[in-house]
């Protein structure tokens, strides 16, 4: 039987120390338990242009649909994986399709584009769906795995065998993004699946968490705070204190058993204590 789940989430996003404006986007939607984060790129303001739509059209496209008792479709679905998982798909195409066609009739935005990470909780299912170099880790326990691959020049050369992944983190290269809405008419967009427990972290975060802190520097943050709201705070925090060179932004997911209410909660008081 499926064990019910609760989550409590914190999030925060920040422009950082070397950056005039933030390009970095994220929104969640508790009441579906979807969230979503977008680091955009392009001169002038057209980051911002790009991963605020990126956000909006995602969030607006699986809401709507969710409230309608609908769900949305575009594009060729993936049989590998539940209509929840195809439908994030779906809207990070819709989001592509609508940063294209701005960029095509704004001089000015021709060359925006943005990284999207995705997660919807269905129950103990979560889907993920992305685009680019954001991330996604899974922390359990002490160990943390990152569910996402980042979809960069140097992290394609670590994945072919070309260089280590110790020499892709010093790489001049790793801000050269090989996927990106925006980038093309139509886009590849990564999908999978996770089943969760009670005592999991889920972080989405933008390339400035991760180009600042190393994962067992994440872990050690979520470990030592109290709350999923400290936790980004501080991992944002600590991201501005060694440097803070790009945007920062953090979504943080704790995984809780759902407290019983009602009568089930009177029973369990009554018969467990």
């Amino acid at each position: 039987m499926a064990q019910p789940l609760e989550f409590e989430v914190g999030a925060r996003t920040d422009v950082g120390q070397r950056r005039s404006n933030n390009e970095d986007a994220f929104a969640m939607v508790p009441q579906i338990n979807l969230y979503v984060l977008s680091d955009g790129m392009g001169g002038q303001a057209a980051g911002e242009v790009a991963s605020k739509m990126a956000v909006d059209t995602i969030t607006g496209c699986i809401k709507d649909a969710s409230e309608a008792g609908q769900k949305v479709v575009f594009g060729d679905e993936n049989p590998n994986v539940s209509e929840f998982t195809n439908q994030l798909a779906s809207a990070i195409r819709l989001s592509n399709q609508a940063i294209r066609e701005t960029a095509k009739k704004h001089a000015s935005q021709r060359d925006m584009g943005a990284t999207v990470v995705t997660s919807w909780m269905q129950g103990q299912i979560m889907s993920i769906a992305h685009v680019g170099d954001s991330r996604i880790y899974l922390l359990r326990g002490e160990e943390m795995k990152q569910l996402t691959e980042d979809h960069s020049l140097v992290m394609e050369q670590v994945r072919r065998g070309l260089i280590s992944r110790e020499e892709a983190e010093h790489s001049e290269m790793q801000n050269i993004i090989v996927r990106a809405l925006g980038a093309e008419d139509t886009v590849n967009v990564d999908v999978d699946e996770v089943f969760l427990m009670p005592g999991d972290f889920v972080v989405l975060c933008s390339d400035g968490l991760t180009k600042m802190l190393p994962d067992d520097g994440i872990v050690r943050v979520i470990r030592e705070t109290s709350s999923p709201q400290e936790a980004a705070d501080r991992l944002v925090d600590i991201a501005n204190e060694h440097g803070g060179e790009d945007n920062v932004t953090v979504i943080v997911v704790q995984v809780k058993e759902a407290k019983p209410r009602g009568l089930l909660a009177l029973l369990k008081l009554l018969f467990i204590g």
